[in-house]
């Protein structure tokens, strides 16, 4: 057994590299998601001891504003009190049932009313269980096969949607999976995001379930749909009986309290939902049409189930949370913030003379080290990788802590405050300047 105490009687310095050697005995790569292996910014990763608000500390004790906030589902900051209690409330009660309880209601009451496309919601426990989920209802619904996905969209480690997809396995240089079967890959199709052309010869020449995507790609940095392709889109969908299907996992009451969805006027037939509904537990969610939804056992013939889902730590976690972000209207504090570091980002970038392109909507932001516009994957892969992690270092050094990839996009939350945003710009600046 590995004495994380013990660590603490020789030098501090050391305490992050020795349980990193430790893990790397005992956990592939030693880390249990790739992105948090560093690889790709030259360092080894450093360990977490706490977490509060906007901040994180090490097990070294250095402090760092974190921008990466559990990838997303940190919106009110770290172990708000609001979340906290309602999860030692619930514990108290006991921590899974494996049958339905209260709260589970209450969860998919506040889903619907908030998000007008979700007539009918079902819980999981990630956005990957979603999306796989709603692969499968899309085929069993239309009774169609093939899927429509666009290049640098993640959709979580769905065999048959890791092909060309973002997020770690973009990181790691390998778009594509190996165990992955090719009759897998023969079902899907994937496209450049941003091409309508592209998307009706699809439609045109295959029978198609679904088309699945992030209305705003946030695994592949941080870009957006250009003007009339998602209702383009919606429109190839419906005239040709397949379902449209928004990965709302990152966006899903972040962007807005209606999501993406809300802010480009699009329902979609199904949606995905994660990260901010459960708080930072593990949860996640999919819902859409009831006539859609009521194809899913026990009413219907498409399967899914979960011994955890909808458990009752997760469920009054993400209710406190949305209660409390609608209390506080935070989607306008977060826009504010985000404008803040986006006027303090542009005017580093003016000083440094550094070519890069700066993207942000709402709270979610993202610096490409490549020259604009960046509308697709391969817009997004022009970055300079290289500069990019001297940036990351730079930052880091300095006490901010932005994601450890080009290819992830960055969270400010409600904890942030404007001195924290004023002293994350000069940070930004200081490490361009250095570059």
């Amino acid at each position: 057994m590995f004495d994380v105490g013990r660590l603490h009687s020789v030098s501090m310095a050391s305490l992050s590299s020795k349980l990193f050697a430790a893990a790397q005995k005992r956990i592939p790569g030693g880390v249990n998601s790739p992105v948090r292996a560093f690889r790709n910014v030259g360092s080894a990763p450093f360990f977490i001891e706490r977490a509060e608000g906007a901040k994180i500390w090490d097990v070294d004790g250095n402090e760092y504003i974190d921008y990466v906030g559990s990838w997303g589902p940190a919106i009110l900051g770290h172990a708000p009190k609001v979340v906290v209690a309602a999860v030692r409330e619930a514990a108290t009660r006991g921590v899974s049932f494996g049958i339905p309880s209260p709260l589970e209601v209450e969860m998919a009451e506040l889903i619907c009313n908030w998000v007008p496309s979700i007539e009918k919601v079902r819980m999981v426990n990630s956005g990957t269980e979603a999306t796989m989920s709603c692969l499968r209802l899309a085929r069993g619904f239309t009774g169609r096969d093939k899927i429509i996905k666009f290049d640098g969209c993640y959709h979580g480690h769905v065999d048959a949607l890791l092909v060309k997809s973002g997020s770690g396995a973009l990181t790691h240089g390998r778009p594509d999976s190996a165990g992955v079967p090719q009759t897998f890959v023969d079902l899907t199709i994937s496209l450049p995001f941003n091409d309508v052309d592209l998307v009706r010869r699809a439609f045109q020449k295959n029978e198609i379930a679904a088309a699945i995507l992030e209305p705003i790609p946030a695994n592949a940095g941080l870009y957006f749909p250009c003007e009339d392709f998602l209702s383009i889109l919606h429109e190839e969908c419906t005239k040709h009986g397949a379902l449209l299907i928004f990965d709302e996992v990152m966006t899903g009451f972040r962007v807005a309290r209606g999501g993406a969805q809300e802010i480009y006027g699009i329902k979609p037939d199904l949606t995905a939902l994660g990260k901010v509904i459960g708080g930072g537990l593990p949860v996640g969610a999919f819902g859409g049409r009831a006539e859609i939804m009521d194809h899913l056992s026990p009413d219907g013939p498409v399967y899914q189930a979960g011994t955890l889902s909808g458990n009752p730590l997760a469920m009054a976690a993400g209710l406190a949370q949305l209660r409390e972000l609608d209390r506080i209207d935070a989607w306008k504090l977060l826009e504010k913030l985000g404008a803040q570091l986006e006027k303090a980002a542009r005017e580093a970038l003016r000083k440094s003379k550094v070519g890069a392109t700066f993207h942000r909507v709402g709270s979610m932001f993202c610096l490409f080290f490549a020259s604009g516009p960046i509308v697709d994957l391969a817009g997004a892969q022009r970055s300079d990788l290289k500069m990019f992690a001297k940036y990351f270092q730079g930052c880091l050094k300095r006490g901010v802590y932005f994601a450890p990839s080009q290819f992830e996009t960055g969270f400010i939350s409600t904890a942030h405050s404007s001195d924290d945003i004023e002293r994350t710009g000069a940070v930004v600046r200081e490490s361009l300047l250095e570059l």
